[in-house]
């Protein structure tokens, strides 16, 4: 199967499972395992980003930081996702976030900071996992586009570099 197909699978995976999973077990129902479970994915989802990160930075030449640098990115979208739906559950958290649709939608909206206004973090705790998922983009997802364009910049160079006439690589 080509790369781009098995990113696509995967990418179809997450998705799934995010509507699949019961998350209307988790929000006020069950705070600590709520919180907990974000913070253990969360943590999860960056370290595996800054490995790939660092493959891509000493150029270690047996990793596909492109499959595995997509997935993680969709992989932390849902992860905010499913965050801000079992938030939305307690009451006062949102204004506006009903479904996981919508929770989605609120993720991408604040992921390319655009904030059209018609879901708000109106709680505390709903206001803190937004501020955490502004500086997770900033810090990790930034990171890991940066490292992934790199690559593919690097990938252009090396392959335009063996193509050219007179050129000892090829």
């Amino acid at each position: 199967m080509r790369p781009w197909g098995l990113r696509a699978g995967a990418a179809a995976v997450v998705v799934t499972a995010y509507f699949l999973l019961p998350l209307d077990h988790l929000g006020p129902q069950r705070p600590l395992l709520s919180w907990l479970l974000f913070a253990l994915v969360l943590t999860a989802v960056a370290v595996l980003l800054l490995r790939q990160i660092r493959h891509v930075l000493v150029d270690r030449p047996d990793s596909r930081p492109g499959m595995v640098l997509s997935l993680l990115i969709v992989l932390s979208v849902h992860v905010f996702s499913a965050t801000y739906y079992a938030l939305a559950k307690q009451p006062g958290e949102f204004t506006g976030l009903h479904t996981r649709v919508d929770a989605l939608y609120f993720t991408i909206v604040t992921l390319a900071t655009v904030g059209y206004g018609d879901i708000t973090p109106r709680g505390q705790s709903a206001r803190i996992v937004t501020v955490l998922q502004i500086a997770y983009s900033f810090v990790f997802l930034t990171a890991a586009a940066t490292a992934l364009t790199q690559r593919m910049r690097d990938m252009v160079v090396r392959r335009t570099g063996r193509d050219r006439p007179g050129s000892r690589e090829g």
